[in-house]
């Protein structure tokens, strides 16, 4: 079992680099790069590069999330099973410092599979002069649920290491308090990316250094949440 958590918890660092690392590629590298390069080198990429980059970004979001999911039931099957799910995810420290982690995980994952990858397809055959209709709403979207990842992505790193941080006392009273408001935090910003396509709301993530800036404050807001609450 121990090797097993080993194996698990080694690849899951590895499926998040790969994910994460491209995430960011796209966002801080091919997003500036598209705005500034010509018309036929940006339609070439699309065709060629593209693709490529989306095979391992989307393969690398599904299978973070599998391996973290495995992850947490090994450590269910190991502490937990014996007092049932509900009271484990209340009484012990662990599950409540990753689950800001595994619920932008969850997010990020499906944001990746269900809001960029559908569009990001029509995109690739817009470029290869298939007629799509709509083609700037359908790129706004995607782009903006990967602002939105970005912007998660700094926090989901936070927690998913925050499962060894154990506070030196562990306010279990709390714990509800923290799911409820770490749930409506990571929705109401998941909205915004589903929903918005112009306005204020969208202005700090549409640059690069606004989107960190602004992932930085969602984490830190999360950890003081996190202070205020189980500890």
């Amino acid at each position: 079992m121990e090797l097993l958590y080993f194996l698990l918890r080694w690849s899951h660092f590895i499926f998040g680099i790969a994910w994460i690392g491209m995430l960011w590629y796209f966002n801080f590298v091919q997003g500036p790069f598209f705005a500034e390069t010509d018309a036929n080198t940006k339609t070439a990429a699309t065709q060629k590069l593209v693709p490529r980059a989306l095979w391992y970004f989307r393969w690398g979001a599904a299978f973070t999330l599998l391996s973290g999911l495995l992850l947490i039931g090994l450590q269910y099957h190991l502490n937990g099973r014996a007092i049932g799910f509900a009271e484990w995810a209340t009484a012990s420290p662990w599950f409540p410092q990753i689950y800001p982690g595994l619920l932008m995980g969850i997010v990020m994952a499906s944001n990746v599979w269900f809001v960029i990858w559908p569009r990001q397809q029509k995109v690739i055959a817009a470029a290869n002069g298939e007629k799509i209709e709509n083609l700037p709403i359908l790129a706004r979207r995607a782009f903006l649920a990967s602002r939105t990842n970005t912007l998660f992505s700094i926090g989901l790193l936070l927690f998913m290491s925050a499962g060894r941080a154990t506070p030196g006392t562990f306010n279990g009273h709390s714990v509800g308090i923290w799911y409820a408001v770490v749930t409506v935090l990571v929705v109401l910003v998941e909205i915004n990316a589903l929903l918005a396509t112009t306005g204020v709301t969208t202005k700090p993530i549409e640059k690069p250094v606004g989107v960190i800036h602004t992932g930085l404050v969602f984490a830190i807001l999360l950890y003081v949440v996190l202070a205020f609450t189980l500890r």
